[in-house]
């Protein structure tokens, strides 16, 4: 089944939302990268000023692995999250990307564990190269939250 450039992005975030981390580390390109800029959307580069997360896949998938142990204690009881995302748009081809495509995604993401919620906004970029499955992979998911220079609760799941 191929999917939109836009609905890949919903059925990305739906792999979070339901704790599916597998089927969602499989999203990523060999040399995908999960990208959460400390200076949010004024940030350029990624080596231009450090990162709230800047993993690529290997760190992806200890962090998978992290979620699935019982030996997590962060994870007890487990988080559970919420995207809530506005219309994908295409963004402007750079040179860089060949092929791939840019979305900018809007949204909202609500974690709780236990008692307590967190409440994010901002929105992603997502670098989308055609491959795989459901004809796209993850080469960047750029998160720039609204608030990212500010202190921040700890983020237990993928934003």
């Amino acid at each position: 089944m191929t999917l939109s450039a836009e609905d890949f992005v919903v059925h990305e975030a739906e792999l979070i939302d339901d704790r599916r981390w597998d089927d969602w580390l499989s999203l990523f390109a060999p040399d995908g990268r999960y990208w959460i800029p400390l200076q949010g959307a004024a940030q350029a580069a990624a080596d231009s000023h450090n990162a709230l997360a800047l993993e690529d896949r290997l760190l992806l998938e200890l962090r998978v692995k992290r979620l699935h142990s019982p030996r997590a204690h962060s994870q007890h009881p487990a988080s559970r999250c919420q995207h809530v995302l506005q219309t994908s748009r295409g963004l402007p081809a750079r040179p860089e990307d060949g092929e791939a495509v840019r979305l900018r995604t809007a949204f909202l993401y609500i974690q709780s564990r236990g008692p307590q919620q967190v409440l994010l906004a901002g929105h992603c970029i997502h670098t989308l190269v055609p491959c795989g499955p459901l004809g796209w992979l993850i080469r960047e998911k750029r998160v720039n939250l609204l608030d990212a220079g500010q202190p921040l609760p700890a983020i237990q799941l993928f934003v």
